[in-house]
Order: structure tokens, then sequence, then C-alpha cells
């Protein structure tokens, strides 16, 4: 049988997503992560920008993914920092300028190392994760039943941004439509991208988004058990970030 833990966004949240993998029973040694009934992480995107800490958190997560002890599907702002490390001329806002802040503390050596390992995980890895049979999706901001098998830039945009109108509410936040409750699945589908204030379960989807950055919570979905372990945010509350369908800015 296999075991995962689905990790929400950790945006930077390194002492929380510490905190969150040794109450799931890891141990963290040595950059190595284990578990005693060989379960393994599963990160659903957006590793940076907003917190206090993404540098490391990239350093763990890359590591482990390339250790195959972990497993990652981008996010919207993982997209965004790659473009960034390739050089393309990116807008530094929505949460980057705490990454470049961060980035520019270091060495040209350090730099380059992470550079490195980030455009290699982001470019080996795929849009969402299919997994268990397919009885599982994992996808950053979800997805539609007709788009899981495929990697077309519909898909690529629904599956990083949820499903937009290309329409904003007069505060600049992108509107979009509740597409869990517009849909029917076979799958479960666990996503993330829209912080909710606990684990949002619409049939057989789930936002498991609890808002770390914005000092809620960070929350893992065990699977196949379908139950959640969160651990507290130690980053200041900002209630605007929340509402009932987790509608924030991207």
């Amino acid at each position: 049988m296999l075991l995962y833990d689905i990790i929400g966004d950790i945006h930077g949240c390194y002492e929380e997503m510490h905190d969150l993998l040794q109450k799931l029973g890891y141990t963290i040694k040595n950059g190595g992560l284990s578990h005693p009934e060989n379960r393994k992480p599963v990160f659903l995107g957006d590793l940076t920008d907003r917190g206090p800490q993404s540098v490391p958190v990239m350093e763990d997560v890359t590591k482990w993914v390339e250790d195959d002890l972990a497993l990652y599907c981008p996010g919207n702002h993982c997209n965004k920092l790659y473009r960034y490390f390739l050089g393309r001329n990116v807008v530094i806002n929505n949460g980057l300028e705490t990454t470049v802040s961060e980035l520019n503390n270091l060495s040209n050596r350090e730099f380059k190392q992470i550079s490195t390992a980030f455009k290699k995980l982001y470019e080996s890895s795929p849009l969402y994760l299919v997994l268990d049979e397919q009885r599982l999706v994992v996808a950053h901001a979800g997805i539609r039943p007709d788009y899981i098998g495929k990697d077309s830039k519909k898909v690529k945009t629904f599956v990083l941004y949820g499903d937009i109108t290309g329409e904003k509410h007069p505060d600049g936040r992108p509107i979009r439509r509740d597409w869990a409750k517009n849909y029917d699945f076979d799958n479960f589908i666990v996503y993330g991208h829209t912080p909710v204030k606990e684990p949002r379960k619409v049939g057989n989807t789930v936002n498991i988004d609890t808002g770390s950055v914005f000092g809620n919570q960070l929350t893992a979905m065990k699977w196949p058990e379908k139950t959640f372990i969160s651990v507290p945010s130690k980053q200041p509350f900002v209630e605007e970030k929340f509402n009932p369908i987790g509608d924030t800015l991207v």
C-alpha cells in the first residue's frame, strides 16, 4: 500500500514545515528524511514567497525529491520563481520580493547552486501528480476531470491558477469559478493555492492550503486515511486573506 502525506502551500514557512513533518512521524537528519511506515510527503507547490525562509525550504525539498524521499508538483509561485531564475522579465511582487531578498544575501556560488537545483526540480516535475493507481490526484490549484491525463496550455493554467475567468475584482483579486462545486470526480483531488481556515471538502475534492504564511496553520492530508494533521503558524494572522472559498490574490 502506498502511503502519502500531502502538504499544503508552505510559502517559505520553513519551521512550520519541519514541525509538521515531525508531527507526521518523519525523522529529519543530515539532510535526509525517513518514516517508520515508509510514508512519503507530497508537496503541492508554492514552496516559496511571502514567508521568512524560502531558501531553506527550497534546499530541503529539492534534495528530498532528488533522493526519491518526497514528491512535488509546482504552483504558480514556483513557476514565477523558475522564470526569474531563467532571467525572464518577471515582476518582482506578490511575495517574490521576499524570496529575491533572501537570494540577494547569498554568495554567487550559493545562488548558482540554489538556482540550478530548483530549475532541475521544476523541469523534472509533472504539472500534477496522479498517484495510487489514479485514485489520488494532487494539483496545486485543482484540476478538471477532463483534464486529468493531459498537459496542454489550458491544463497548465488551470493547475497553476485555478478556474480563472480573466476578470478581476475591484481590489485586483482574480475572479475564479468555484470549480470544486462544478465537477464530479471519480478520483480524489487534493489541492491548495487559495487559503481557507480549515480544509475545505467538496465532493471528492479537498483544499488543504490553510494559510500558514497568513498566520493560520500548515496542514497535511494523510492518504489513504483522508485524515488531517496541522501545526500552528508562527506568522502574523491576516484575516482578510481568508474567505469561505479561499478566493485571494494569486
